[in-house]
């Protein structure tokens, strides 16, 4: 008979990866995580210089919020239509892209708003992502309408394979109406749908504490009287969030039915740069997360700093190049304006976007 483990169980873990709990992420996955994450962080804070500097006129964004955004990035089915999963996002979700394979030069193209902006031809503002091809949604600067919208393409999905629609926002916009829209439609008897519903929860709404304005503790307990479930994470452990995430895809894929997640998270610059996007003391969910990385002998502080190291150069070489491409002219307002149909012929004057 082999001999029993005498090592202790948090010993164990500790070999086999970082553990919240019983449950462990292995090394490998941990890495990856926190490369992603530290890519997200430099990339969020070069646009807030840019922003002050005015390589860029405006920033919204998510640091903070890398260990959870990163965990559901790395997770979503990705690809484009019915059978992939659906992402109505908002505008801190840059390491929820960057988790699926977004460059990071054009998330800077957006904040520089050059004309090779592949999400809005540098119309939009910063953070406010759109892939045809991997399903995202066009970010929208309206608060929480994704929420409207999500139980549209979880109707189709519902009739296509094990796709789910993931739609996320702040908690203070769950007070909006298009929130509770999403509940019901999306949890009708016998017309219940496959919808992630995220919201994250910074304890703040722009200036406005949650505690004042919300008599519930979580978002989730809204979901109760639609007879949705629900969890709550810890978006400032890359851990307990890729098992919540995990758990809850796995229960939308296998019920076809809704659930909820709500992530305590921190805002470490404020709402945007309107407010000046200073840094808060809030806790740092990467400084966190690099302290387990060493405590676990999962990397070195030399690693770590290489790390940074390499992600600077990078998001640096982006910012190089971006500022350098061209910008949208003024006869470009026009473009892109209306779909192509077939009234196009009947109106050859009004251009459409079309070559």
């Amino acid at each position: 008979m082999p001999k029993k483990n005498s090592m202790p169980v948090k010993d164990r873990a500790a070999k086999a990866g970082i553990a919240t709990g019983d449950e462990v992420l292995p090394v490998d996955r941990c890495l990856q995580i926190h490369r992603i994450m530290v890519r997200a962080r430099i990339m969020e804070e070069r646009m807030i210089k840019m922003s002050k500097s005015g390589e860029g006129f405006f920033w919204i964004g998510g640091p903070g919020e890398e260990a959870f955004n990163t965990c559901l990035g790395l997770q979503v089915k990705k690809g484009e239509g019915p059978k992939f999963d659906y992402l109505h996002l908002h505008y801190r979700n840059s390491a929820t892209m960057l988790a699926m394979g977004m460059e990071p030069i054009d998330a800077i193209r957006q904040m520089a708003m050059t004309w090779t902006d592949p999400f809005s031809r540098g119309r939009n503002f910063p953070s406010h992502y759109s892939r045809k091809a991997w399903n995202v949604v066009p970010v929208s600067s309206v608060i929480e309408v994704q929420f409207a919208m999500a139980p549209g393409t979880a109707i189709m999905q519902k009739r296509h394979g094990d796709g789910v629609t993931v739609v996320v926002g702040g908690d203070a916009g769950s007070a909006e109406g298009d929130f509770t829209s999403c509940l019901l439609w999306s949890s009708r008897p016998g017309n219940e749908l496959p919808v992630l519903v995220i919201t994250m929860n910074n304890g703040w709404g722009i200036s406005t504490p949650h505690c004042s304005q919300h008599s519930c503790e979580h978002s989730i307990e809204r979901g109760k009287a639609f007879g949705i479930f629900g969890e709550v994470a810890d978006g400032n452990d890359p851990v307990a969030s890729w098992y919540v995430i995990e758990r809850a895809f796995r229960y939308c894929r296998s019920t076809r039915r809704p659930y909820m997640v709500e992530a305590l998270v921190s805002r470490l610059n404020g709402h945007s740069s309107s407010s000046g996007a200073v840094r808060s003391d809030e806790p740092d969910c990467i400084t966190m997360f690099e302290d387990r990385l060493l405590a676990a002998d999962m990397m070195t502080q030399n690693a770590i700093d290489k790390v940074h190291e390499e992600s600077h150069e990078e998001i640096e070489a982006a910012v190089h190049q971006a500022v350098q491409e061209l910008r949208p002219q003024p006869h470009d307002i026009e473009r892109f304006t209306y779909a192509p149909s077939s009234v196009d012929a009947v109106y050859p004057e009004d251009y459409t976007g079309l070559p």
